[in-house]
């Protein structure tokens, strides 16, 4: 998303999600560890904790640690933060919380745009998460079927499937594999492939598809490839692979279509358990909360120069087409 179309929307978001009406006697400074992906979160999750209330600098500091993708620096800055001991740990993506789990944190904390938190073993399930760690999660499992549904709408003739992701401990490639490789199977795919390794390991996987006729890319939801998405849509381009991905940022950067959740909704969401917690409620009571909402976008001008002829069934359902 555009830095100007994604504070457009905090504006927006920060009204729905308010709860500015009582900021009690906070006499305590509370603290908010923040192991965030880029420096855009950052401002959208002051915005909104201000929104309830909160004044930073006066009853709330901040601490955040911006990694943009770089797993290992990932977990120096988790460790970090769990040295200066927080009221809330607030982790964005994957990347982040499996950098906390790692480092040990027993801190409580809130996390955004976690997929399969119960199959990580981050909580005990959805509706009682038991112990320090609650948030949202962005991304059902069946939702790996569905992104090979559409790649298969807009290029029938594909056989061959890329994920690209990031294969290094902590990523969330398990929780869609099933779902994506029934639907595969079922839609005549002959190959799902993945990269191996780390994240170098991502460009070669997409490179080696430029050669291979009726093929397709599944871009999962990662912080390495979501931090930059100007260069993987811009990759994905250059090699003209139809590629799907999971949140509509991508296709803001060309990318050809995107089906994934509302990320303003699901970062407010957690912002607003942070709130809780800092005003004294147990996150073992807070229940992990799944999406209700999804958004399809299309984008015309990336279907042109890939050649490719966008089905107008697809368009017409399309929550917003680009170009």
């Amino acid at each position: 998303m555009k830095r100007r179309d994604f504070m457009k929307a905090v504006s927006v978001v920060a009204g729905f999600g308010a709860v500015a009406t009582h900021t009690t006697a906070q006499d305590k400074v509370r603290r908010v560890g923040a192991l965030l992906v880029g420096e855009i979160t950052k401002k959208f999750l002051e915005d909104s904790l201000k929104q309830r209330g909160w004044k930073l600098g006066n009853n709330l500091m901040i601490e955040s640690r911006i990694y943009n993708g770089d797993t290992d620096l990932a977990h120096r800055y988790a460790r970090e933060l769990i040295s200066l001991k927080p009221d809330v740990l607030f982790a964005l993506t994957n990347t982040s919380m499996a950098a906390l789990q790692a480092e040990g944190s027993t801190l409580r904390t809130v996390f955004a745009m976690v997929s399969d938190p119960v199959g990580m073993h981050y909580v005990d399930s959805f509706s009682r998460p038991g112990h320090n760690v609650t948030g949202f999660t962005p991304f059902e499992p069946s939702l790996g079927g569905k992104w090979v549904s559409l790649l298969k709408e807009i290029a029938p003739n594909i056989q061959h499937i890329g994920l690209v992701y990031n294969p290094e401990p902590g990523n969330n490639s398990a929780a869609f594999r099933e779902s994506i490789d029934r639907t595969a199977r079922a839609s005549g795919i002959a190959s799902v492939e993945t990269p191996s390794g780390g994240e170098s390991d991502i460009e070669r996987l997409i490179v080696s598809f430029k050669d291979k006729p009726d093929s397709g890319l599944i871009f999962l939801p990662d912080a390495f490839t979501s931090s930059q998405p100007d260069r993987f849509t811009a990759l994905v381009r250059q090699y003209r692979i139809p590629a799907i991905y999971p949140l509509r940022s991508f296709c803001d950067a060309d990318g050809l279509i995107s089906y994934g959740v509302y990320f303003i909704k699901i970062f407010d969401g957690a912002v607003s358990y942070v709130d809780r917690i800092l005003r004294g409620a147990d996150p073992a009571e807070l229940p992990v909360q799944a999406p209700t909402e999804f958004e399809l976008v299309v984008n015309q001008k990336a279907a042109r120069q890939l050649g490719l002829q966008l089905p107008p069934d697809l368009v017409a359902r399309a929550d917003e087409v680009i170009g």
